[in-house]
């Protein structure tokens, strides 16, 4: 009847309603997470954020438990530990020259694309037990046209019973401005973000319900899932900036407003050799363009492009005019990416410029003059040993002007670019390759578009103050701030003074007198928090002057570090974190800070070869022989710092390829990576070699590539062969029951069979880390890495050309079983 549809059709909504409103609690079977708690104080801009996971095992067999978190690459680790099964095991920081290879393991901060580092550790878990994971990191926020930034990643990956997120803002000068900005905002979760403030203090709650976190109703997935960011600015009294102190250090924060903006002229360096083709010339031409729009009438500039030749747009810098602008557009429009690469020559083409305007005295009194440095490589014409470019630039530069270098993509010898520029008054960037990459060409133009002060030094009151950081700034721009910080002497009176000389339009002197201001203890209140300030500026500061020294004074400069990194328990680049386990599972592992890797990588990396069987010899043998294999000296120098977990970072594979040909050529090329290479490096074998290998297959059928049933793994892929390359690869293990479909775009991990399957996409581009009874997952600058005990290792790599590619390496196949059969397998 009527009614009784009508009565149906009520039911239907009210058990939809309830559905929407009472989500699944938790994981059915497997590992739950039913609490997450993130809790970050910020005293005087000084941030430590201590993040808390707990978990049970739901299932009725063991159960690997991860815990994986991203921070900002600034951040030091400075505890991590584990309760498992009501057994506390906690890390210990130790220097890293002090470790083993043995002791070496998966557990490394990464740095991802979104430029955040990536923390993970594994454990098992026993039926319906629990375990507890607590990391603990500290950093010092730095001020960013105009805003202090908090930025946390938050990724439980589940719908979390228990999930919340604090944070306190203590600032004793005042807060100015507050602002939030969460990337997965949505109406339902708006309720769940509270926040109360006075003049300062904040405190910022964001605690979701079951039903706030569920994405889709019936469904565990969570729209929890990104950057919950905080941005604050404080009140500045007098313009010397404010000093506060506790318990016996202090710090100094100078960042004075309303000074007249400084006249500057800017050189900007452009490589147009051929690794720059396509994405990257695209970028910084668009980048460019819009800084052009940036400058000010006042502003004097010019351009100067570089491959094999340098190219000067004007002979002479002009001024920012429109006319002047709009041919500076119309040269970069027309401005084409081949050739080699000559920095040297650039650089001092347009140190040159400068030098030839200041004696035609055509630049501003007072101005300040900057060269801006992009480049994605190394010299390979002119001068091309890098101490000597590194001697001519300075030589020339003579402390007159400020070098900025801008590294582009992943294969860039930073560590050279960096020296360069810490060397010359300016500073380096590491601009990532990706869809954002132009905005980071801007962001990076806004922090230094505006100078407001050169020369800046502090001085204070004779015997009042030792231990300082550095006290001396070459620059200072609008909307940054310069900190100091250092310890008062025993006898250090309760006045003491301060001040601050810099050159404006005009010489600028500031005076400050402070009287002591001891903090009070508090709930917002860590005691010592300053004296971990200074230890944290100190280090940061130290791995600028490294980068410089050498000798006994690099020595000296590396024990200091160590040393203020283990007395405050820092994970630095100078220092290893062991994290232990239970005895019955792993070997304790290892967390290392990622650093950028220099020129000593490659012959780093060829004695590396050398001592493990010349296989680095065997590939530029191979490399003369069959130019066609010309980029596997490239892939088996990157294979390498997998196997033997070096420090430092190699390229990405998706630099690998030439990117500097059109499509159609590429479709012709054979000078490209490999279809597959099978690093032949077994358990017990003392002779090690390897194989590129290609293969054609029929485009209307898949190809079986490996199957052991021995081993349980079975490859297979479907192969295009107009496009030359895989549109498919699958990988399948028999246990754990897991399947690994890749396409060029995405990845999808299948687990069980039936009813009880499960699906589980994600993006090339996205870093993650993910842990299935035994089976370890890890993806990491579009390279996909699958390990598990006593197997093979699986390589699948996503090369992001003008066609994107697939390809498949696979390391210690000698775990291969005599049954093994396929392509690959009888290779």
């Amino acid at each position: 009847t009527r009614m009784e549809a009508l009565a149906h059709t009520l039911l239907f909504t009210i058990l939809l309603l309830l559905a929407s409103l009472s989500p699944i609690a938790a994981q059915e079977d497997g590992i739950e997470i039913y609490s997450f708690t993130m809790d970050t104080r910020i005293i005087s801009r000084f941030a430590r954020t201590t993040i808390t996971s707990h978990v049970v095992n739901r299932a009725k067999k063991v159960q690997q438990a991860t815990f994986q978190v991203e921070m900002p690459p600034k951040a030091f680790i400075t505890n991590f530990s584990m309760i498992i099964d009501g057994v506390t095991y906690p890390g210990k920081m130790k220097e890293k020259a002090a470790m083993t290879r043995g002791q070496r393991a998966d557990l490394s901060p990464r740095t991802t694309e979104k430029r955040l580092e990536q923390f993970h550790v594994s454990v098992n878990v026993d039926p319906a037990a629990n375990a507890t994971f607590e990391l603990v990191y500290e950093e010092l926020l730095k001020r960013h046209l105009g805003k202090y930034e908090l930025m946390l990643m938050i990724q439980p990956k589940q719908l979390v019973k228990q999930l919340q997120v604090d944070i306190y803002i203590f600032e004793p000068q005042g807060i100015s401005s507050l602002e939030n900005d969460i990337t997965f905002m949505t109406k339902k979760l708006e309720d769940a973000l509270t926040k109360t403030q006075n003049k300062t203090e904040v405190h910022i709650a964001f605690k979701p319900s079951l039903a706030q976190q569920q994405k889709e109703p019936w469904k565990l997935n969570t729209v929890v899932d990104g950057k919950f960011i905080v941005r604050y600015d404080v009140d500045r009294v007098t313009t010397a900036g404010d000093i506060q102190i506790e318990n016996g250090y202090f710090v100094h924060n100078f960042a004075p407003t309303q000074l007249p903006m400084v006249p500057k002229n800017i050189v900007f360096l452009i490589d147009k050799s051929g690794s720059m083709a396509g994405r990257k010339i695209k970028k910084t031409k668009a980048a460019l363009i819009k800084i052009l729009d940036d400058l000010k009438p006042e502003d004097h500039f010019n351009m100067i492009t570089f491959s094999g030749h340098v190219t000067r747009w004007k002979p002479e810098l002009v001024l920012a005019l429109d006319e002047h602008l709009k041919e500076a557009k119309t040269f970069l429009s027309n401005t084409p990416a081949l050739g080699v690469t000559n920095v040297n020559g650039a650089v001092l083409a347009a140190v040159s410029m400068l030098d030839e305007s200041n004696k035609k005295k055509e630049l501003p009194e007072g101005s300040v003059s900057m060269i801006i440095l992009l480049t994605d490589g190394d010299s390979t014409e002119g001068e091309t040993k890098l101490q000597k470019i590194h001697e001519n630039v300075k030589a020339a530069i003579r402390g007159q002007y400020h070098l900025f270098c801008l590294g582009f993509g992943f294969d860039i010898n930073y560590v050279f670019l960096e020296r360069l520029a810490l060397d010359n008054g300016g500073m380096a960037r590491h601009i990532f390759e990706g869809l954002d990459a132009e905005l980071q060409l801007q962001d990076f133009y806004q922090e230094v578009a505006n100078p407001l002060l050169t020369q800046v030094e502090f001085q204070y009151s004779d015997h009042a103050v030792e231990l300082l950081t550095k006290d001396s700034f070459g620059i200072f721009f609008r909307g940054s701030e310069l900190v100091v910080a250092g310890k008062l002497k025993p006898q250090a009176q309760e006045l003491f003074s301060a001040h601050v000389r810099g050159k404006s339009v005009i010489n600028i002197t500031y005076y400050i007198y402070i009287k002591e201001k001891v903090f009070q203890s508090g709930k917002n209140i860590s005691h010592s928090f300053m004296e971990r300030l200074w230890a944290y500026l100190t280090i940061q500061q130290l791995q600028e002057k490294v980068v410089l020294a050498s000798g006994t004074e690099l020595q000296r400069l590396e024990a200091r570090a160590v040393n203020l990194s283990l007395n405050f328990n820092f994970l630095t680049p100078f220092t290893n974190l062991i994290v232990n386990k239970p005895k019955d599972q792993d070997q304790p592992q290892l967390a290392e800070k990622p650093v950028e890797i220099g020129e000593q990588y490659m012959e780093h990396f060829l004695a590396l070869g050398l001592r493990h069987h010349n296989l680095v010899g065997r590939a530029l043998e191979l490399e003369s022989r069959r130019p066609k294999f010309k980029f596997c000296l490239r892939y088996l120098l990157w294979l390498l710092s997998l196997l033997f977990s070096l420090e430092a970072r190699l390229p990405s594979l998706e630099e690998a390829s030439p990117t500097s040909v059109s499509s159609a050529e590429s479709l012709r090329s054979k000078e490209r990576a490999p279809h597959f290479m099978l690093a032949l490096i077994t358990p017990n074998a003392d002779s090690k070699e390897f194989l590129c290998v290609d293969i054609k297959g029929s485009p209307y059928r898949s190809l079986s590539l490996i199957s052991d049933p021995v081993q349980g793994i079975e490859v297979t892929g479907k192969y295009k062969d107009f496009m030359d390359t895989f549109s498919w690869i699958q990988v399948s293990y028999r246990s754990p029951e897991v399947q690994v479909y890749v396409t060029q775009n995405n990845i999808a991990v299948i687990r069980g069979h039936g009813q009880g399957r499960e699906s589980t996409s994600y993006q090339w581009h996205r870093a993650f880390y993910v842990g299935l009874n035994g089976l370890k997952m890890t993806l990491e600058n579009r390279v996909l890495l699958l390990r598990a005990p006593q197997k093979v290792t699986i390589g699948l790599v996503s090369l992001n050309n003008h066609i994107p590619e697939l390809r498949l390496f696979l390391l210690d196949p000698g775990y291969f079983s005599e049954k093994v059969s396929g392509v690959l397998g009888m290779s």
